[in-house]
């Protein structure tokens, strides 16, 4: 791998872990606000509207700079978001506006790998990549979950610097500028990227081209019969996540008596198992192969049923990592299928702003819909099953489509075709 690429990783891995220490802060003030339980979901729903509401522009906008450059300002927007929960701002409005620098952040951190990489190393990229947000997401949600407790938010608050009397007073305002020394070194990294040199051509400035354009490449994405696959396994796998994320967290509460601080390790226990799937994918699954992983999604839903027979700790931790492995073996070659697909067809950017559409989209419809279920009162046990049953009876259906395309025509033979 080229040194830009290592440069790349720690920019993500310290701007994720900001982003999902910062979820777990955001929810703990929410928790001191006394706000009713199916508010904390909606967090992540206002996390990834912008995704859906910017599709049509971020590509564009990553397009138009240097990717490094795009990186840095985007995570600047995450800076301003954190700093208003200072302000009292509401924490759905604050943690909007880091899902709006996110939204922008995104298709340049994965279209500069398509600038920087040969498509034969973009599943082991995308290996890396996800395993390391994976691991930013673990440690991301362990430190969130650390910053909210007693023992530490008393050290922090009773910590003083020499001189400057900064007037921060309560556990969340502590635990806020923990998260924003890592929003900082993301920073640092991203203006330590390289210049590519990929240029694209002239973006168009108007609103109306640009979602003219967005429509155009999501209707080519979307017919092509290896896009439509693999953005399909992709899009559920995210909505999936963001709600197992919450369904992880309610069950901890409701099956193994935890509080919300010791549920946020679970999350990350989740995430190791990503971090083993998503690597031994890179490792064992080269990009003509990737489509035969899709069986992994299937027994991923069916696993995730099982959770409602254990209320042991020892048990949890074990089938949890299970879970994660089934569902990062089986995202990260999709992924990277997805994005030599979008750049075989179009630009970087602009596919990697569709694949966020439509990911964020399934996001918010899961997401919604769960905090109906919960706000209907339903019981977790119940929600698990319907979500476990939900996920493996999608991707059957998205492997019969990818039958029926085979049928028609040699779709696989598409794989490895460069950009003319």
């Amino acid at each position: 791998m080229r040194r830009g690429f290592y440069t790349i990783m720690a920019a993500q891995f310290f701007s994720s872990l900001a982003d999902n220490a910062l979820l777990i802060a955001s929810m703990a003030l929410l928790v001191s606000m006394q706000s009713p339980s199916w508010m904390p979901p909606l967090l992540k729903f206002f996390f990834a509207v912008s995704y859906v509401l910017l599709a049509a522009f971020v590509g564009a906008f990553a397009d138009a700079l240097p990717k490094g450059k795009v990186m840095f300002i985007t995570n600047m927007i995450k800076v301003v978001g954190c700093a208003l929960m200072f302000f009292h701002i509401h924490p759905l409005i604050a943690y909007a506006l880091v899902g709006f620098g996110a939204a922008a952040y995104s298709p340049a951190k994965y279209g500069i790998l398509t600038e920087l990489l040969p498509p034969e190393k973009l599943v082991a990229a995308n290996g890396w990549i996800e395993g390391l947000t994976v691991t930013s997401i673990i440690l991301g949600t362990v430190l969130g979950g650390a910053l909210v407790t007693p023992h530490i938010s008393t050290a922090l608050l009773n910590f003083d610097f020499p001189v400057i009397d900064f007037p921060i007073n309560t556990p969340t305002e502590a635990a806020l500028c923990v998260i924003t020394v890592f929003y900082g070194l993301a920073a640092l990294f991203n203006l330590r990227i390289p210049d590519t040199g990929a240029r694209y051509a002239h973006q168009k400035p108007h609103p109306v081209q640009l979602v003219c354009d967005f429509s155009h490449c999501f209707v080519t994405l979307w017919k092509d019969k290896l896009g439509q696959i693999s953005l399909a396994v992709t899009t559920l796998f995210w909505g999936a996540g963001a709600t197992l994320q919450f369904i992880v967290l309610k069950w901890a509460e409701e099956s193994l008596q935890m509080p919300l601080n010791k549920a946020a390790v679970l999350q990350g226990v989740v995430a190791i198992g990503i971090a083993i799937g998503a690597v031994a994918a890179a490792k064992f699954v080269p990009l003509k192969k990737s489509l035969a992983v899709m069986p992994m999604g299937i027994a991923m839903g069916l696993v995730v049923t099982t959770m409602i027979f254990v209320h042991s700790v020892w048990l949890a931790y074990p089938l949890l990592v299970l879970v994660g492995a089934l569902a990062g073996f089986f995202v990260v070659p999709m992924n990277a299928l997805l994005q030599h697909r979008g750049h075989v067809l179009m630009s970087a950017g602009h596919s990697v702003a569709v694949q966020n559409f439509n990911e964020n989209l399934s996001v918010l419809v899961m997401l919604g819909l769960y905090a109906l279920m919960i706000y209907l009162d339903l019981n977790i046990q119940a929600v698990i099953v319907i979500f476990g049953l939900f996920v493996a009876s999608t991707m059957f259906i998205v492997m019969k489509k990818h039958d029926a395309n085979q049928r028609q025509f040699d779709s696989l033979a598409l794989i490895g075709e460069h950009k003319h």
